[in-house]
């Protein structure tokens, strides 16, 4: 079961970056650009439609609207693109990660919060 649900996600993540990679290609039709740019940014957004901490609920939408996005937006790219798509995502998924990213991402979270608790004290 463990496997099962291990290769699932790692499906979903490689899917979530291929619809993100066609929402920023020129090549790729303007519909099918819509769905995986949507679907995309549901995919790595904070903010869900149903919060995850309603149960069952909150994690169902999740687990039916990106693959469901996903698999709309691959039906839609031409198979020339999907291919060089995954290809490309494939590369991506390989690559190390940025750590200037990183430390970007921690120091606007870092601000945000204390600008949070400086408006609440």
């Amino acid at each position: 079961m463990k496997t099962r649900l291990a290769r699932w996600a790692k499906a979903m993540r490689h899917g979530v970056l291929i619809a993100w990679l066609a929402a920023r290609d020129p090549r790729t039709p303007l519909f099918a650009k819509l769905i995986a740019g949507l679907t995309a940014a549901y995919a790595l957004s904070p903010i869900d439609l149903i919060p995850d901490f309603i149960p069952i609920f909150g994690l169902l939408d999740d687990l039916l609207l990106v693959p469901a996005g996903i698999w709309l937006a691959l039906l839609l790219i031409p198979d020339e693109l999907v291919a060089d798509l995954r290809a490309k995502a494939e590369q991506q998924a390989r690559a190390p990660a940025s750590m200037v990213g990183l430390a970007i991402i921690v120091t606007i979270w870092a601000g945000a919060a204390f600008a949070a608790w400086r408006l609440l004290a």
